[in-house]
């Protein structure tokens, strides 16, 4: 069983995602290479969306946080499906829109934005500017008033919720570089001084507690947490507030061990806990916002590779050589990231073969996968590593002068190129 129901095995015995033959793949368009299933994205959007009009009567909407997997293609697919989208730089809103997305459905998260960020997205018109610090707050109202302008914004917040998980991946304790806190009343005070400023209207409040999170219980209690002090804003300042994003982190599969929770149940539980503390504070229900972004792309992708050098340490390891590695795929060198590795055109015999996929980078820790299982390998073979839809495209570099690689959408059988491999000429090409 794969992780991913976009993948099979072919009459040949050849991986398939989306009915493409990824041997054939790797032929037509070169490796390394990124292929995503637009089978899979859409599926997984018309999921969520069809959740919020259970759950919420439609007033609400997922958002694609696209620092996942940022392009033209994944902003005009996911927007097509009912989606807004998240922005964390200029140069994720500069790709929306060009991409023709409205700047209205837009929301611009991050921290530390730039004043030439701010102005661009102010500018852009841009529909919720997600304010992240009190400092950030001073310059958008000095942006708005040089401009005339009355800026839409909502304010992150720190719940103070430990979703346990990777340490460099949690972000709604209080110890984050993300937000205003709650517990010490950063957050009240915060937002205090924006309900009384004339150059910014609140419209709503924000958290994220974190990434690749397994259990249901946090999220609820996160719903909880932000609707007591959605309460406590209206109570104490009178002021109504026109949605609650409660952030994204679902978990999805990169191995078949992980324990990921279906989408609709994560969205059950804490509709459940929305209505039930909107009842308790006498609270008509906010717009409700989720901002999934691994969930929508990480399972939809796959990368391709052509098998090198195999070099086996008596008594060690097996290391089997690919033509990409940390510039492409950073997060095992980052986090120790587990993968699902297969040889693509054997597909359908078993992984019984224990090796270490390593890159070419000049790296000793530039590895993929350590100690996994794969068919037995040969030179020459197709490699693929699975569920790399999600923060392996957004966070490549050319680290050793490696261009990045092609990313080739697949549909019902066909491939098409959304974004072409780099050249080397492109990596020379802002050398003065």
């Amino acid at each position: 069983m794969f992780v991913s129901d976009c993948l099979g095995v072919n009459e040949k015995g050849h991986l398939t995602i989306s009915g493409c033959d990824t041997v054939e793949l790797a032929k037509e368009y070169g490796t390394a290479l990124y292929v995503m299933s637009e089978d899979k994205i859409r599926d997984t959007c018309r999921r969520y969306k069809s959740s919020f009009d259970k759950y919420y009567d439609g007033h609400g909407a997922p958002i694609y946080a696209s620092k996942a997997f940022s392009c033209k293609e994944i902003c005009r697919i996911v927007t097509s499906e009912g989606l807004e989208l998240e922005v964390v730089s200029g140069g994720e809103l500069y790709t929306a829109l060009a991409a023709g997305v409205d700047a209205k459905r837009i929301h611009f998260q991050g921290n530390n934005k730039s004043v030439q960020e701010l102005e661009y997205a102010i500018e852009s018109g841009v529909g919720d500017l997600v304010v992240d610090n009190i400092s950030e707050l001073r310059r958008i109202e000095k942006i708005a008033e040089r401009k005339g302008v009355v800026v839409s914004i909502s304010m992150r917040i720190k719940p103070g919720i430990d979703a346990h998980t990777h340490e460099f991946i949690r972000t709604g304790q209080i110890d984050s570089k993300f937000g205003f806190a709650l517990e010490t009343g950063e957050a009240f005070e915060a937002v205090r001084e924006a309900v009384l400023s004339e150059q910014v209207d609140l419209i709503g409040l924000h958290c994220h507690i974190g990434s690749q999170i397994f259990d249901k219980s946090p999220f609820v209690l996160a719903a909880q947490v932000m609707l007591k002090f959605y309460h406590q804003i209206y109570k104490e300042l009178g002021k109504k507030l026109h949605h609650l994003n409660l952030g994204g982190g679902f978990g999805i599969k990169y191995k078949n061990a992980d324990a990921a929770v279906p989408y609709e149940n994560y969205m059950s539980d804490v509709s459940a806990a929305v209505h039930a503390s909107c009842a308790e504070y006498g609270l008509q229900i906010p717009r409700i916002y989720i901002e999934p972004g691994r969930s929508i792309v990480g399972e939809a992708g796959i990368t391709l590779y052509t098998v090198g050098d195999i070099k086996t340490i008596p008594g060690v390891r097996t290391y089997v050589a690919v033509d990409g590695g940390m510039f492409e795929n950073p997060r095992y060198a980052l986090y120790q990231s587990d993968y699902t590795c297969l040889i693509a055109n054997r597909a359908s015999e078993p992984a019984k073969f224990r090796a270490t996929i390593a890159g070419k980078c000049c790296e000793s820790g530039d590895l993929i996968q350590v100690g996994t299982k794969i068919q037995t390998p040969q030179v020459g073979d197709t490699l693929a590593v699975l569920s790399t839809g999600a923060y392996n495209y957004s966070m490549a570099s050319n680290y050793n002068r490696n261009p990045r690689p092609a990313c080739v959408m697949v549909s019902e059988g066909k491939s098409r190129v959304v974004i072409k491999g780099e050249t080397y000429v492109d990596l020379i090409r802002n050398d003065i």
